[in-house]
């Protein structure tokens, strides 16, 4: 009688799936908070005092512009991460697929690939976002700790928790997966990469295309809160922008403004062929250039600062400006 051994399962095979999801569950009730907090308007626990300094860099990085990707707060983009990790974990474990040998195995196949490229995902991007705390931010952040420690855990039990039969799915896969997830994390985040003042100010971006009649070229900065506000008082106030819509510098003092500002203000076409042209509306305010402000009866040609524009029509709301104009 013939005896047949079985070769032992190392532990951490037995138990990654498990392990693998707990950790993804946690990952999820922590930026499940952090959204939560973050869309109502609240304020996260940083610290056994707010008057900490390790408590007020916390809440700096969390509020920081790092901290919205597409105008939405990362930590949702986090949560939707953990928890599709936990799921495809998890999943397999808890549907009986009894007589369904073949599929099972499939299934077991597919999910430890996707847990595997989400692994590494993550890792990648914890890991730009650590190197972004320490150099950009340079502050401590306990949630972004924890965030990336749990990336890596994740990353590392799904390498070593199973038996890969083909080596080359190891190197292949991740490589793979953490070059898009870099390049991708780098576009996403290319707009806080832009030259900027002494003050911290954003340098806006000239045009390099052609304009698009009657609107001309796109508004891609996003306005403060200063900047919206400004533009409402120069409307509440009668102030007037008179351009064209292939007028660069027109362009240029839009992008300065934003595109929720500069849908605020009262915009004048001159040119014909533009959205809705006044060119009579120009003659008589006597406009010689593009673009020129009409504040308080008195013109302004050319492309204005904010602080210009507030000190000239009398505006004392919120300035922390954003961007401003190269050689200004």
């Amino acid at each position: 009688m013939s005896r047949i051994s079985r070769r032992s399962v190392p532990w951490i095979h037995r138990w990654s799936r498990p392990m693998i999801g707990a950790i993804a569950i946690a990952g999820a009730v922590l930026t499940a908070y952090l959204t939560i907090t973050k869309l109502t308007g609240g304020e996260v626990v940083c610290g056994a005092s707010d008057a900490a300094s390790m408590a007020s860099g916390c809440k700096d990085v969390l509020n920081s512009p790092y901290a919205t990707v597409f105008g939405l707060p990362l930590s949702l983009f986090g949560f939707l991460a953990y928890g599709s990790m936990s799921a495809a974990s998890l999943g397999p474990l808890l549907i009986q697929l009894e007589g369904k040998k073949s599929f099972r195995k499939q299934l077991n196949e597919w999910t430890w690939m996707f847990l595997l490229a989400g692994g590494t995902s993550m890792a990648v991007f914890s890991g730009y976002l650590m190197y972004i705390l320490a150099t950009e931010l340079q502050s401590v952040c306990y949630y972004c700790i924890g965030s990336a420690i749990f990336s890596i855990s994740l990353m590392g039990l799904s390498i070593f928790g199973r038996e890969w039969e083909e080596g080359g799915q190891l190197f292949f896969i991740p490589i793979v997966v953490a070059m898009i997830t870099l390049v991708g994390t780098l576009g996403a985040y290319a707009h806080l990469n832009q030259p900027t003042s002494a003050d911290g100010r954003i340098f806006i971006s000239q045009p390099n295309t052609q304009p698009r009649p009657p609107y001309g070229w796109e508004i891609t900065t996003e306005s403060g809160a200063a900047e919206i506000e400004l533009a409402k008082h120069l409307t509440s106030v009668e102030a007037k922008m008179y351009g064209a819509f292939w007028c660069p510098h027109c362009y240029d003092q839009k992008q300065v403004l934003g595109k929720e500002a500069a849908k605020e203000i009262t915009y004048i076409e001159c040119a014909e062929g533009g959205n809705d042209p006044q060119p009579q509306a120009c003659v008589a305010a006597q406009v010689q250039s593009y673009p020129t402000w009409e504040i308080n009866g008195q013109l302004f040609p050319g492309a204005q600062l904010p602080e210009t524009l507030a000190q000239e029509s009398g505006y004392t709301g919120p300035q922390e400006w954003k961007y401003t104009i190269p050689g200004r």
